[in-house]
């Protein structure tokens, strides 16, 4: 008997398994009307797959844009990246690598760092003092690191003359006191 039941179970697996992959995948194709979307904040915009040229920028995102270093940038490893403004969106980028092309915006930080998204493909630009890098969150990786203008190389150097204290360096200081 038990082995009757057993039997039945494994028999009847495969199709319980097809009819939820099969439910998931008519779930996933259905795509729901503008008019019902809550569209929020640029990320939500382009996650939705409304153009870039729909969306207009508040102006501190226009601010942050202002301060993307364009350009070709070259990166560790023989890589470069190359940044571009789209003249006909202001505040929109075209980010190219060797293999990759991406359609950034700006959004906010609240650390302060510029960072450019492309929701659609996954892909982040981060741009810090010293340097920056371009990250895809879907592949799980780092696309290009230590990606330089020369305003970064100088600041990158400086870092490397006088380091900032660590933080345990810090709490020997006060832990001396």
């Amino acid at each position: 008997m038990k082995k009757l039941l057993l039997l039945a179970c494994l028999i009847s697996l495969p199709v319980v398994t097809w009819a939820q992959s099969k439910t998931k995948l008519e779930n996933v194709n259905k795509v729901p009307s503008k008019s019902r979307l809550e569209v929020k904040t640029k990320a939500n915009q382009m996650a939705a797959g409304i153009k870039a040229a729909e969306t207009a920028l508040t102006p501190s995102e226009l601010e942050i844009a202002s301060r993307v270093h364009v350009g070709e940038l070259p990166c560790e490893l023989g890589a470069f990246v190359t940044l571009a403004a789209d003249p006909q969106s202001p505040g929109y980028f075209d980010v190219h690598t060797k293999t990759q092309k991406y359609r950034m915006f700006p959004v906010e930080t609240s650390t302060g760092a510029i960072r450019l998204e492309d929701h659609n493909a996954g892909a982040v630009w981060l741009q810090l003092a010293n340097k920056s890098m371009l990250m895809n969150h879907k592949l799980g990786k780092r696309l290009a690191d230590a990606c330089m203008n020369p305003d970064q190389i100088v600041v990158a150097e400086k870092m490397l003359k006088n380091p900032a204290p660590g933080l345990l360096d810090v709490a020997t200081e006060v832990a001396t006191k």
